[in-house]
């Protein structure tokens, strides 16, 4: 007669001899993947992901379709602005988007990213950085959190990975611990919270707090050995000792910049844009800018209601900053080193809602990649008359990391491990191909 224990020692087995199984399953997967990825690897230095929290409407900006009217009775579905032509040709934008539409040679436009999850913010906000869903066992890293691991930083004097945000666990380093972890501000007039000295520290003042810090620290390492939360606190401190010197501050000086170049940027949004290159000259690895900055319009990219009726604000703020940021890096030899990709959790649909606005849509959207050293200019993908449903070339969001790594000279089937468990930078993702040839 089997036992309530001896079924249970039974189904441990199986359930572990199962999980290995699978992980070499899994590790066999990659390892064919590997094997496939027959493309010249990328040799970007740098990225600088534009992140549109909310959920930025694809067919009123990078992927324009018929002309709709959320002000009539009727409330008839399509793209809420008149389309224009850019300098790739055959290709249209959202008619704010001039700036960009003039140079989009400097661009690719991929027009059929998808996922499943539609009505949870966090969750696809988490999908598209991660590039998995949330797991109840693992806390996966985010994309700059793989590449400050993989990469670091370019230089001694900087952090791999700033976000200009508000701080969120999407962002972060997951099991990979807090020196793959981010810096990050909420505004461009100072530098990150507790990396800047006080007025009346002198240099000797600083030494000695740093002495004295040391040995508290030498004492709660000693007492608290092998504690991981421990040891990823004190890291943290490390780090930001290393960036408390004025080569990394001066970075968030920006008026040492030309008015006129501030100016092209824009308000706070084009502000966060200049920081981004003057944080990669002094060799930060992974800028994650975010423009959700509600104010503008009342509701960010989230535009239900009426937010949609000044949605067109959002757009030309991109525009402006987004075209200057690409010139800029042009102009000082830096965009074929750096990957701008312009990104958000999941676009809209067609349809309007009974306030004018629009509800979210995952099963097709747009991600806008520019500079990088990849073969630019390019559309890959296309959606029907209402950008709906993805008509060819559907592109995943492991698909899209994989194109991001591979442009950043990462192997994304590469494996990292949580504890002794393996787990590939991307879930099977396969590099855009047409990119890279």
């Amino acid at each position: 007669m089997t036992t309530r224990r001896d079924f249970l020692k039974t189904t441990a087995v199986a359930g572990s001899a199962f999980a290995s199984v699978n992980s070499l399953a899994n590790a066999l997967a990659a390892t064919e993947t590997a094997k496939k990825i027959d493309l010249p690897k990328g040799k970007a230095e740098h990225c600088v992901m534009i992140w549109l929290g909310g959920g930025a409407c694809h067919i009123d900006t990078w992927d324009p379709k018929k002309k709709g009217d959320a002000t009539a009775g009727e409330k008839k579905p399509g793209s809420y602005y008149d389309p224009i032509s850019t300098a790739i040709d055959g290709v249209q934008v959202c008619e704010h988007l001039p700036k960009c539409a003039g140079i989009l040679d400097r661009f690719n436009l991929i027009r059929s990213v998808h996922h499943e999850v539609i009505n949870e913010h966090a969750a696809a906000t988490n999908r598209m950085h991660t590039g998995r869903s949330t797991s109840g066992t693992i806390v996966y890293p985010s994309i700059g959190s793989i590449v400050a691991n993989q990469r670091g930083a370019a230089s001694d004097s900087a952090p791999p990975y700033v976000l200009i945000g508000y701080p969120n666990v999407t962002r972060g380093p997951g099991f990979l611990g807090a020196k793959s972890g981010y810096v990050y501000l909420t505004d461009t007039n100072e530098g990150p919270n507790g990396l800047s000295r006080f007025n009346g520290i002198t240099d000797a003042r600083q030494s000695r707090r740093e002495k004295l810090l040391g040995r508290v620290r030498d004492l709660y390492r000693n007492q608290a050995a092998r504690d991981k939360k421990v040891e990823n606190y004190d890291a943290s401190i490390d780090e930001a000792l290393r960036l408390s010197g004025p080569e990394f501050m001066q970075a968030f000086a920006l008026d040492r910049e030309p008015d006129t170049l501030r100016n092209s940027y824009g308000g706070e949004f084009g502000q966060r844009c200049l920081l981004s290159r003057r944080l990669i000259e002094r060799g930060v690895r992974f800028i994650e800018v975010s423009h959700n900055l509600n104010f503008v319009n009342g509701t960010g990219w989230d535009t239900h209601n009426d937010g949609q009726l000044n949605q067109h604000i959002l757009i030309q703020e991109l525009d402006k900053a987004l075209s200057t940021l690409v010139l800029d890096l042009e102009e000082k030899k830096l965009l074929d080193k750096t990957l701008i990709c312009v990104s958000s959790e999941f676009g809209r649909p067609a349809g309007f809602d009974g306030g004018g606005g629009r509800g979210h849509h995952s099963k097709a959207f747009t991600v806008a990649l520019a500079g990088g050293g990849l073969q630019n200019g390019k559309v890959i993908g296309s959606t029907d008359d209402l950008g709906m449903e993805i008509v060819d070339r559907p592109v995943s969001v492991p698909d899209l990391h994989a194109t991001m790594h591979w442009a950043l000279g990462i192997d994304p089937t590469h494996e990292l491990y949580d504890g002794e468990r393996p787990v590939p930078i991307t879930d099977g993702g396969q590099p855009i191909r047409e990119l890279f040839v």
